[in-house]
């Protein structure tokens, strides 16, 4: 899960100082990077200047956590040959997060005139940092994302609600990213179980196990050269336990899953696009690009392509799951094109029995 810390300060020294050794190499340029801007990103100053608020706000920004899934993150240390191909995808993957985050979820709330509005806006600068290890010296792929409370040209700070209430739809949509971006950048598949959890196909879960992430203490911070992470990880490898692999599904990686997405939003009686986002990133199994997944969205759900914010409009249950044209058509296609094509002698054949249906019951009722 996407995890999102409160900035009450602009020292940014904790991200600047940390030159992520590990990653030298396997990256392109050092572990900062701007997503938005430009500047020395080893200057804390000009860093910093990215933590923007207003005169009445304490809150000066907020630190996005993008961890990669542990799986993902442990190919950096089992396969060195294509561990830059990793890091490209989980940062093509946090910018594709990042797009969602400001797309959908950073409003800044109006009250003039005594009527509140909700207005979109955008970031004038985002950095973030890409480090690849946790306090303990395990394999952890992770970036610090680092935001402003006050967007570009806004009188007012971001409406924490909405921001927060979008983060499951954005850590299921980086997830997805991450496993599209794998297959594309690298010789690994990773893949989602329908219980959630995150898999690599042919790795061992005894090395889950080995680097598992989990201690009593939380640790000192390292800083560690490349060289010294690698024999780390030599030495772990001895205590490797072969515990077998996970098998994958036989889903074809090129359909939504329609049983997972009809079961994540089991309970719910109105859907809201945030949750069609989150269920349908959860529902590709082997992951889609997410622009993709964006318009896949906005072509099947049209009433909610302008949706954004904590209040969101909402469409019925049964609308959301599509179900009886699922049946007629099959599973829905990922490639947006082919969504369109899927959709469209669906929804005709669809709209004339509802047509036929309604026209059956006038005739029984004369």
């Amino acid at each position: 899960m996407l995890r999102v810390f409160t900035r009450r300060s602009t020292d940014v020294s904790y991200l600047t100082d940390d030159r992520a050794h590990e990653l030298d190499g396997l990256r392109a340029g050092p572990p900062g990077w701007w997503l938005r801007g430009a500047g020395d990103v080893s200057d804390p100053g000009e860093v910093g200047k990215v933590l923007a608020t207003s005169e009445r706000s304490k809150v000066v920004g907020y630190d996005i956590i993008v961890a990669a899934p542990r799986p993902i993150s442990i190919l950096i240390a089992l396969d060195p040959g294509n561990a830059s191909g990793v890091v490209d995808a989980h940062r093509a993957s946090v910018r594709a997060t990042l797009g969602y985050m400001e797309d959908r979820a950073l409003i800044v709330r109006d009250r003039r005139g005594g009527v509140e509005r909700d207005e979109q806006a955008r970031w004038a600068r985002v950095v973030s940092f890409t480090h690849g290890i946790n306090r303990h010296g395990e394999p952890h792929l992770h970036d610090h994302v680092l935001i402003g409370a006050l967007p570009a040209e806004a009188s007012s700070v971001l409406d924490s609600r909405s921001m927060f209430a979008h983060i499951r739809a954005a850590d299921a949509l980086y997830r997805s990213s991450l496993r599209y971006e794998l297959r594309q950048r690298t010789p690994w598949t990773a893949w989602r179980s329908f219980d959630g959890d995150e898999h690599v196909v042919g790795l061992d879960e005894g090395y889950r196990a080995l680097w598992g992430g989990y201690f009593d203490d939380r640790g000192g911070k390292l800083a560690l050269q490349r060289d010294e992470v690698v024999a780390m990880w030599e030495k772990d490898r001895e205590r490797y336990v072969q515990q077998g692999i996970v098998p994958s599904p036989n889903i074809m990686s090129s359909r939504l899953d329609e049983h997972r997405f009809a079961g994540g939003l089991e309970g719910s009686n109105d859907v809201s696009r945030r949750q069609l986002v989150e269920s349908w990133a959860n529902a590709t199994c082997f992951g889609q690009d997410p622009v993709d997944l964006n318009r896949s969205i906005d072509i099947l759900y049209p009433t909610l392509v302008t949706s954004r914010g904590i209040r969101e409009e909402t469409i019925s249950l049964r609308r959301a799951r599509m179900t009886g044209m699922v049946r007629q058509c099959g599973p829905r296609p990922l490639l947006a094109k082919a969504l369109t094509d899927w959709y469209q002698p669906s929804r005709d054949r669809s709209d004339r029995s509802d047509r036929s249906d309604r026209s059956d019951r006038s005739d029984r009722s004369r």
